[in-house]
């Protein structure tokens, strides 16, 4: 019988430009704080549409600010975006914005608050009338077969408990071995989770500089918590993790980093920033799962697997977030929350592999168009994450 992994395609749109996208969304992508509401009015009257709003506008400086646009072109380029109607009370960031999506091959409509008169009911109409004629026209494409290569997939657990470390990380670092080798991408994050196990991550860096990046990244973290004065105990692992029998960051840490699998990391990824290279990468960025997995979005990954102990309903807007447990309490207590049962590799006598090979053929699935949980339910936001004082 043909093994699940071996299957190396999935069912996706085909882009002009960069990878396939598993789903066709078009985007009310509100870049200013004034605008948010519009954009919420927008995405309500338009089925269709997802709508993300950065709350924030000028203020952000420097590293910050450069996040933050990292992240929103990340959302205009992103492959399960179709189309976006780009909303804003800054005419040049608008501006820029648009010029950057027609660079990507993004279709895209741009509306300023300024060109309404400053009203925000005109902007609305206009967006709705937009988003309207451009689903329309998505709704036209069709899915055609794409190679499994095209993939890039984040990797992310919260709330964890030991069956997430021994259990659905390990199963998540199969599928990561297995998505390189097949000439696909991942990435793992949440670099206060490194902790303790950064020696074994930097052991595996393809170059000396990924080796020095990957300890400068873990050591630059524990010295941010000692200068604002934390205990990372009590802080991370939290009194969640703590309850569910996780008692030190190095516990968590070995846990978490079982996600990456044991391929070469080539690269070390800043926050929102898309890998240059096929392969297993890592990112530099918050533990908090809706910062990381916005990270992951916005970096380009079009599928997300998420592994909790008991329980983390938190998945990403823009890319299906696929969530599993190896707990038998929390699988059967979340049966419309998790999308993979793991716990036959705790409490049965199937191995590691073989529910690695269930979870690659339900990753494809959602590749190719069946609805996770948090689509379902609407669970999914993009939380774009902040790194120093505003103006």
């Amino acid at each position: 019988m043909t093994k699940m992994h071996s299957k190396k395609v999935f069912h996706g749109y085909a882009r002009a430009s960069g990878r396939a996208g598993v789903r066709n969304y078009v985007l009310v992508l509100s870049a200013t704080g004034l605008t948010g509401p519009c954009a919420r009015r927008i995405g309500q009257q338009v089925a269709g549409t997802l709508v993300v709003c950065n709350p924030v506008d000028t203020g952000p400086l420097g590293a910050d600010r450069e996040a933050t646009e990292r992240a929103l072109r990340g959302f205009i380029s992103h492959p399960n975006v179709a189309a976006v109607v780009i909303i804003g009370a800054n005419e040049p960031r608008v501006a820029a914005l648009a010029e950057f999506a027609h660079a990507s091959q993004r279709v895209c409509v741009a509306i300023t608050l300024d060109e309404c008169g400053h009203d925000a009911l005109t902007l609305t109409s206009h967006g709705v009338r937009a988003a309207a004629r451009l689903v329309r026209d998505a709704s036209r494409q069709r899915r055609s077969e794409q190679a499994v290569s095209d993939l890039f997939v984040g990797l992310e657990c919260g709330r964890s408990d030991p069956s997430s470390g021994l259990v659905a990380n390990p199963i998540m670092g199969l599928i990561a071995d297995r998505l390189v080798d097949a000439g696909a991408s991942a990435a793992i994050g949440e670099t206060t989770e490194w902790l303790g196990a950064e020696h074994l991550l930097s052991a595996r860096g393809a170059t000396d500089l990924v080796r020095e990046q990957i300890r400068a990244a873990a050591l630059a973290r524990e010295q941010m918590a000692l200068d604002a004065g934390l205990d990372l105990l009590g802080n991370n692992p939290g009194p969640t993790n703590i309850a569910a029998g996780l008692s030190t960051i190095e516990e968590k840490s070995l846990g978490n980093i079982a996600k990456s699998g044991s391929r070469p990391i080539q690269s070390v990824l800043g926050y929102a920033q898309a890998p240059a290279m096929a392969g297993l990468h890592v990112m530099d960025a918050p533990a908090y799962a809706p910062e990381s997995l916005t990270g992951f979005c916005a970096a380009g990954a079009q599928l997300q697997l998420f592994s909790t102990g008991v329980g983390n309903s938190f998945v990403s807007l823009l890319a299906p977030t696929i969530k599993l447990s190896a707990n038998p309490q929390t699988a059967k207590r979340l049966g419309e929350q998790l999308d993979f049962d793991a716990k036959a590799a705790l409490v049965e006598d199937s191995s590691l592999a073989e529910v690695a090979d269930e979870l690659w053929q339900v990753m494809l699935n959602v590749a190719s168009g069946t609805l996770t949980w948090g689509e379902i339910l609407g669970e999914g936001e993009e939380v774009i994450a902040r790194f120093g004082a505003a103006l």
